[in-house]
């Protein structure tokens, strides 16, 4: 897995539940984002949304949000949309 650069300054930060005490935590963050419907989405409900943010782009299933987001670098998102692009062509 590649590592994310996120701008730390639209980042908020927070201890983990699954740290514990003060020794050895590992900290999470939520970045905020608002996902809209994508463009390649069909009309018959089969849909994904994408999210973008500084230094990242996001998509998941509008279906079953709740499964989990995909996120990409800015390298591997161009991938990502060449490879949609040409599948569906």
């Amino acid at each position: 897995m590649n590592a994310m650069f996120v701008d730390q300054h639209s980042t908020v930060w927070f201890k983990s539940s699954y740290s514990q005490g003060e020794a050895a935590c590992v900290e999470v963050a939520h970045v905020p984002t608002s996902f809209r419907k994508s463009s390649y989405s069909g009309h018959n409900g089969n849909c994904v949304e994408v999210a973008d943010a500084p230094g990242f782009s996001a998509v998941r299933d509008t279906q079953h949000r709740d499964h989990g987001t995909l996120i990409f670098g800015p390298a591997e998102w161009r991938v990502f949309l060449s490879t949609a692009k040409e599948d569906l062509s």
